[in-house]
Formats: C-alpha cells, structure tokens, sequence
C-alpha cells in the first residue's frame, strides 16, 4: 500500500477491525518511511451479474426482487422470514458461484420454484401459477398432477422394505 504522504511503497498495519457486518476490514497503517498513519479498506470485489429477461432486455440482478416475489407468494402461509430469507442467500450463493456473468429469469424462477417446493407447497403453487403463467384450469391441474405424483414416488422411496 502506497503511502499518501511521502509515496513510500513500505508500511505496517498496526490495527485491523471488522466493519459493515464483516464485509469490509478497516486496517490502520504506518508508513515505515515518514512514520506518518492512514486508513485503507478492503472489501470483497464483486462482478456484476446481468439477468437477461424473457424479452432479451438485461438488468442488474437484484435479490430483493426475488425476495419480494417469495413474500408474496408465502403471504398468509406458516412461513418464517429466516426460512424465506435462508431461501434468497442459498439462490444468491448459487448464482454467485456459477461464476456466470449472466443469467436468464427463468433459471432464476426454477431455483425459487425448488426451493418453495420443499418449504410450503402452497406457496409453491402460487409462484408457479404466476411464474408459468396458467391461463387455464387445465395447465393448473397438470402442475398439480406432476407435484402429487413427485410426492408419491418420495413417500414411495422413503418406505422401507
């Protein structure tokens, strides 16, 4: 770290504290050269990454987006906030890892999809009622289908022998 006083490229830290909920470290230095102390910062470097939206637009991925539509879809459900929020870290850890600049909304809306399916199936079916957009009873009722025949084979799966 250079020092902003003399340009000497030498310095020790004398104090390193945690700040902004661990996410940045405030470190205290004094240039070995002048002896004269400054503060630096580190933090984490993050890579913006776009979601790229059904009708080919892009925009700046937001978790509280997808926070927001798992409330609404767990509205008057017994859903704790810890397990909705527990929900929107696992897909933002997901997403970070991919290590993908870009992600399309529907992969987005099939990892809250899985995730609500193991938490509330009704909040399930609400999501998805919006997210694939039934626009009948019949598209409707074949969702349900499929998630009462995956609730058999599990329950079918589970039952020893």
């Amino acid at each position: 770290m250079k020092c902003m006083y003399c340009g000497c490229t030498e310095s020790k830290v004398i104090d390193s504290r945690s700040t902004e909920e661990g996410r940045t470290i405030r470190r205290r230095r004094e240039c070995m050269q002048c002896g004269r102390r400054f503060t630096t910062y580190e933090t984490i470097e993050t890579t913006p990454i776009l979601v790229v939206k059904n009708g080919g637009n892009r925009q700046a991925f937001d978790p509280n987006k997808i926070k927001n539509g798992i409330i609404k879809a767990c509205e008057k459900r017994p859903v704790s906030m810890s397990k909705i929020e527990k929900l929107v870290e696992d897909i933002k850890k997901q997403i970070y890892n991919s290590l993908e600049q870009e992600i399309t909304s529907k992969k987005i809306g099939e990892m809250v999809m899985d995730g609500l399916k193991d938490i509330d199936e009704v909040a399930y079916v609400r999501y998805a009622s919006v997210y694939r957009q039934f626009t009948d009873i019949s598209s409707f009722m074949t969702e349900l289908e499929t998630m009462m025949k995956e609730n058999q084979d599990k329950k079918s799966a589970s039952k020893p022998e």
